[in-house]
């Protein structure tokens, strides 16, 4: 499968990669529902919530937002009765896909061919602005007043995540790559479904070889780390978890050039994975290693290892320090092309 040049993949169009994955374009905002200090602690009706926000969309922005039922997500909080006052009754989340009308061109200008800086600089100034349109908005839910807050999530927000790499590089922190210039290289990406990192009709769980094919697609792979994600959303009593334990999957990819892991945590932040035949939009979280990952678990198994009684025999100290030592990839291209798994 040929990959188009990733510097130039504007934020709007469709990146398609092996096995059958996709990454599409679209803007999540994340969303907090407080109550105004006149309003009566309740629970919030959630379908009169969506009502409101999507009427809003619809009727108030310079380019009407049709939003589908499963875009719109809001999850109360569990307990009123532990709430503060000033706590949020819910949290929510607003994916908005239909992106084709950035694509669009001014009149006089349709045989002009607009590069990736400018739809990226298009995709940006919308997003703000969408932001700003629903920041703060009330919402009259039948007598019941309720304010909005709005913001970008951190692993959309690409020029956040490059400022905060800078300012650590100026200062000279530790855990990037290897030599004199610090620059960061690893990637961590969670909640991704697990089957699609699979081997298929072979097992459910995620390949590395399999992983390995996918993300070579953006440059030379240093080391990969593949395992199970179970990190719970909850913690804040604010409805279900997103993450289910064995169901999603957490990838840590280093590459071997800094621009390599520029380009793909670019191209990462603002999509959701999809796969062929599957109506699943997975929306996982991305970040950049701000620790040294890969060195630190080699670190962390030496210490496990240093730390077994003297006692054991050798077979069995071995053995144990295997199960302690971490899986890191040494695949190259080459390698990739030799090994083949079932389709």
């Amino acid at each position: 499968m040929s990959i188009p040049p990733l510097d130039s993949l504007p934020p709007t169009k469709t990146l398609e990669l092996e096995n059958g994955l996709s990454l599409v374009p679209r803007v999540k905002l994340e969303l907090t529902v407080h109550p105004t200090p006149s309003s009566v602690a309740k629970q919030i009706d959630e379908w009169k919530l969506k009502r409101a926000l999507t009427e809003f969309l619809k009727n108030s922005l310079s380019v009407p937002i049709e939003v589908p039922e499963e875009d719109l997500v809001f999850r109360r909080f569990k307990d009123l009765k532990k709430r503060k006052r000033e706590d949020p009754v819910a949290h929510g989340t607003l994916s908005i896909r239909d992106l084709g009308f950035l694509n669009g061109k001014r009149r006089g200008d349709e045989d002009k061919e607009e590069d990736a800086k400018e739809l990226e600089k298009k995709f940006t100034e919308w997003r703000k602005y969408i932001v700003e349109k629903l920041d703060g908005i009330e919402l009259n839910l039948e007598g019941d007043q309720y304010k909005l807050s709005v913001a970008v999530p951190a692993s959309d927000d690409f020029p956040g995540m490059k400022k905060s790499w800078e300012e650590a590089s100026a200062f000279g922190n530790r855990g990037f790559s290897r030599g004199g210039r610090q620059e960061p290289d690893t990637i961590v990406v969670r909640g991704l479904p697990s089957r699609w990192f699979a081997e298929p009709r072979v097992s459910s769980k995620p390949s590395m070889l399999v992983t390995h094919t996918i993300f070579s697609a953006f440059g030379k792979i240093r080391n990969l780390s593949v395992v199970e994600d179970d990190q719970d959303k909850a913690a804040d009593g604010i409805g279900g978890g997103d993450i289910i334990s064995g169901l999603h999957c957490k990838i840590v990819v280093q590459f071997e050039k800094h621009t390599d892991f520029c380009n793909t945590l670019r191209i990462l932040c603002g999509r959701s994975l999809q796969k062929q035949g599957s109506r699943l939009k997975a929306d996982y979280d991305v970040t950049w290693s701000k620790e040294g990952f890969f060195q630190n678990a080699r670190n962390q198994a030496v210490e496990k290892s240093s730390r077994m009684p003297a006692t054991l025999g050798g077979h069995h100290r071995n053995e144990l320090r295997n199960r302690v030592e971490p899986y890191i990839s040494r695949f190259n291209s080459e390698d990739t092309r030799r090994k083949r798994f079932k389709e």
